[in-house]
């Protein structure tokens, strides 16, 4: 029998069952390494996985707005318009319109010419004996308006004038007629309907400016007319 050494060396008996079953152990710790390294592996990869979805839905997600307070708007203050003193119609509205140059006219021509602009007139007689126009007020050349009253000053006295007959007449008709003869129409009790009288009565010789009052209403019948029995 042998002890199995050979030559004073060890022989191959180490390759019996013991080293075989040392064999078998390592690889199946080996093995078990492997499985747990790669559960290990999958694990922490699924943990930075979420820890990577958390961060990017904390960066898709909408940041809310912050409320902003609004406050209601001020009222401003309405502009205070202070009166301004009261002018002239000649200052406040130029029209480039002004009294034209009537000295030395006679006043019916210098009338004519200020009803064509559109002007009033107010004929003021002297006491000689010529016609013609000597000043105005406003004076030839001042900016006015349509409408303003332009004072004449003639240098002779009123000369005689007729009154006509307007009983019958349109109210506002009979006065435009007196303004055109050269009266002054009053009107006592209104200026709508018909003149029913007038005074002085027509024929009358007056002067120019002379006032004829005139008395509209309904027109009187013949009833209303007839003297009294």
């Amino acid at each position: 029998m042998t002890d199995g050494t050979t030559g004073g060396r060890p022989g191959r008996g180490d390759t019996g069952p013991d080293r075989t079953k040392l064999i078998i152990t390592g690889g199946a710790a080996a093995v078990l390494l492997a499985i747990i390294g790669g559960t290990g592996g999958w694990m922490l990869a699924g943990d930075h996985a979420r820890q990577d979805k958390v961060a990017s839905d904390a960066i898709d997600a909408p940041t809310p707005t912050p409320a902003v307070r609004s406050s209601p708007p001020r009222e401003r203050p309405k502009p205070t318009v202070s009166a301004s003193p009261s002018s002239s119609p000649s200052q406040s509205q130029p029209s480039g319109l002004t009294v034209p140059d009537l000295v030395g006219l006679d006043f019916e021509e210098a009338r004519d010419e200020l009803r064509k602009l559109g002007l009033g007139w107010q004929l003021i007689f002297g006491s000689g004996d010529s016609s013609s126009v000597r000043s105005t007020d406003p004076a030839p050349g001042t900016p006015v308006r349509r409408g303003v009253t332009v004072k004449v000053n003639v240098a002779g006295a009123a000369p005689p004038n007729e009154v006509p007959d307007l009983v019958g007449e349109a109210c506002n008709e009979a006065g435009a007629e007196l303004v055109e003869d050269g009266f002054s129409p009053r009107y006592p009790n209104g200026r709508s309907g018909t003149v029913t009288r007038q005074q002085p009565v027509s024929g009358t010789v007056g002067r120019w400016n002379d006032v004829v009052q005139l008395w509209c209403g309904a027109p009187q019948s013949e009833e209303d007319s007839a003297p009294a029995p």
